[in-house]
């Protein structure tokens, strides 16, 4: 009789109950979120050489410039919307296409499928950041200077492609990831161990070979106290067809040589921080002995210090960032031929939520050679400012 009474009251009772549990639980567009991030900029302030320039950095910077300008209007839809499955995409509307403004282009637009129930192994599909640079990885929002280094830049041309990667971490050490991530610190969660291939002619270009880059990098973060620092190195290799290029020149079909290897240290401002890579290997570069494209050797690195101070419940971040680089450009005209040397100076100021200020002074040493313009080297300085939304 017990018993029957028991059935009868988890029919009546409980039975509904777990039900309505059931109807309420999240649906898959519950668990989509919304972000974003609005970069405006002047470039302009005490410019001592108009002609100095930086297509890779800022296309408002130079001749082209001379007001305010959007750097980056970007939105951000992802969500985990099953245990095991990630998606993420990303427009910008910033972009210039010939003479048409704040035109939308792709950014990002992949999923992450999990390969176990922690998603400790994870395959990346779609076009995404590839996994190649600490800061290439590195969020435009969170990082200190306005843009990013030459060096290692130079290597993934708006650091994305279309490909698959692999990832692993441990639950641990992706925690800590996501920790540092939330923090405005991380590069993003890419593992500690990456291994993937991708078209190699970079974000919203088409195969031109029929041949993949590959591409596989290894860092590990290690708490030391309050502190935490991260090792990396990685390195990449393919074949890349020079498609911007002058009329008199002619090109490999097939491609160029296009390797690279790369290490990286990470300190995290906490509160006092240190960035530094260095990539070394060989590409594509214009010479205007042989006025031809040639397989050459290409060095260069960057270091950046940074100080994090929290007052008047404003955070600033002062910093400074020395670079360097010798070598071709490969997605710029002839795969234009660089010597980089600069230094820059600047803070980062937090003075509400959602909003930042970003003053930065740069002096600049650049000499960039192609067919058209085989002697070019410009020397100056300039202050450049950016306002911030990000959300």
């Amino acid at each position: 009789m017990r018993l029957v009474l028991l059935m009868i009251f988890v029919l009546v009772v409980e039975f509904p109950l777990l039900a309505q549990d059931k109807n309420n639980s999240p649906k898959w567009y519950d668990r989509i979120h919304l972000g974003g991030y609005m970069q405006v900029r002047y470039n302009g302030l005490f410019e001592t050489n108009p002609n100095l320039g930086c297509e890779q950095c800022d296309e408002d910077w130079a001749e082209n410039g001379g007001g305010l300008s959007f750097r980056r209007l970007r939105f951000k839809i992802k969500g985990q919307i099953s245990p095991r499955v990630f998606f993420y995409f990303q427009p910008d509307f910033a972009k210039s296409i010939g003479e048409a403004h704040h035109v939308g282009r792709l950014k990002d637009a992949y999923i992450d499928v999990g390969l176990d129930i922690n998603n400790e192994f994870r395959v990346r599909i779609g076009q995404s950041k590839v996994p190649y640079g600490f800061e290439n990885m590195q969020s435009s929002s969170n990082r200190l200077p306005l843009d990013r280094n030459d060096a290692l830049n130079s290597a993934v041309k708006d650091e994305r492609d279309l490909g698959i990667f692999f990832y692993w971490a441990t639950k641990k050490k992706r925690d800590l990831i996501n920790n540092l991530r939330k923090a405005g610190l991380s590069g993003g969660d890419f593992g500690l161990f990456a291994l993937g291939f991708y078209n190699g002619q970079t974000a919203n270009h088409f195969d031109q070979n029929n041949e993949f880059h590959v591409v596989t990098r290894f860092s590990y973060p290690i708490e030391l106290g309050n502190q935490v620092i991260e090792p990396g190195i990685q390195a990449y290799s393919g074949n890349y067809v020079v498609t911007e290029h002058s009329p008199d020149i002619e090109v490999k079909t097939n491609g160029y040589v296009d390797q690279r290897a790369a290490l990286s240290f990470i300190l995290y401002p906490m509160p006092f921080g240190i960035q530094a890579e260095y990539n070394f290997g060989r590409g594509p570069e214009y010479d205007k002995t042989t006025k031809t494209i040639q397989v050459k050797p290409l060095q260069g690195g960057y270091i950046t210090v940074s100080y994090f101070i929290e007052k008047w419940n404003q955070q600033f971040y002062p910093f400074a960032r020395l670079q360097y680089y010798d070598g071709g450009k490969k997605h710029e005209l002839d795969a234009r031929s660089y010597t980089v040397k600069d230094v820059e100076v600047g803070i980062e100021w937090h003075p509400l939520p959602h909003f930042e200020l970003l003053a930065e002074y740069t002096f600049s040493n650049r000499r960039y050679e192609d067919f058209e313009n085989p002697i070019n080297h410009q020397k100056g300085s300039l202050m450049r400012i950016q306002a911030q939304l990000k959300f």
